[in-house]
């Protein structure tokens, strides 16, 4: 049974798509995204073994489903200002075919954290590589380039949110960013709750825990700006050794504006 937190979530992203007014084959593949019974059980999985094995933070459905719902936002105000994706400008695909390509990487990135957490996100593209097969055999039946070419750019978000390796399409880039977005306090709430002894991975919990909240809107200046709203100076951890991470290395980079604020202290601009 999904929480109501998952059902929420689901509800918003169906809603954001459905207001993309575009073909119809991003809803379908999103519908089978947040409807397949394997795909929660491994996202299910995937968070034991973050929060009560390891102590990590939520790397779960709730997670997913919250990077999938930042990455929309983003790709639609790169949209906006009349910037093409990577498909788009290779002529490869349309918008659309980005728009799922980003959904799928995005709702999928943390599968491999069944396995653990060293080279999750290589371990991930095993395990969702059947799972696109079979998603995207659905969607693309007459069009064996199209599918090769979403699963590819899905697969290539997947191996690169973490930043360990270099991306080179837009769509990856910016699933990367919104991995990193996804830092608020709710997601520390659960194995701070648990009372665990300090051990390797903690300092994401406490820093994640002073992240009132996380904006994603047109920048002034750049057509995405993020505002990081915290309670303490320890919220910084989150942002410059995890989110500037990504961001550094992110096709993205050069359409982020970045602030970070404490409480009623000045904004420190950091893109």
């Amino acid at each position: 049974m999904k929480s109501p937190k998952e059902l929420t979530i689901d509800h918003k992203l169906i809603k954001m798509v459905e207001d993309l007014n575009l073909s119809g084959h991003a809803l379908k593949g999103l519908s089978v995204l947040l409807s397949d019974d394997e795909i929660q059980a491994t996202q299910e999985y995937a968070n034991t073994v973050s929060i009560k094995r390891l102590g990590y933070n939520d790397h779960g459905p709730v997670h997913m489903r919250t990077v999938t719902q930042n990455a929309i936002i983003m790709l639609e105000l790169i949209k906006k200002a009349g910037i093409k994706t990577t498909m788009e400008t290779e002529g490869y695909g349309d918008f659309e075919d980005s728009l799922l390509a980003v959904m799928i990487a995005s709702m999928l990135h943390d599968l491999g954290m069944c396995l653990g957490r060293q080279n999750h996100e290589l371990h991930s593209t095993v395990i969702a590589l059947p799972v696109i097969d079979k998603l995207l055999s659905c969607i693309y039946e007459n069009s064996l380039n199209k599918k090769v070419m979403v699963r590819s750019v899905a697969l290539e978000g997947i191996a690169g949110h973490m930043g360990t390796i270099n991306v080179s399409s837009l769509e990856a880039g910016i699933v990367q960013v919104a991995d990193g977005c996804d830092m608020t306090k709710g997601r520390a709430r659960i194995p701070i709750a648990m009372g665990q002894a300090p051990r390797v991975g903690h300092i994401h919990q406490y820093s994640a825990s002073s992240i009132e909240n996380v904006l994603i809107t047109a920048g002034e200046e750049k057509p995405i700006r993020i505002d990081v709203m915290m309670s303490s100076e320890v919220g910084l951890f989150q942002v410059e050794e995890v989110l500037m991470h990504k961001i550094a290395g992110s096709t993205a980079k050069q359409h982020i504006e970045l602030f970070a604020y404490v409480h009623d202290k000045e904004e420190k601009r950091y893109l």
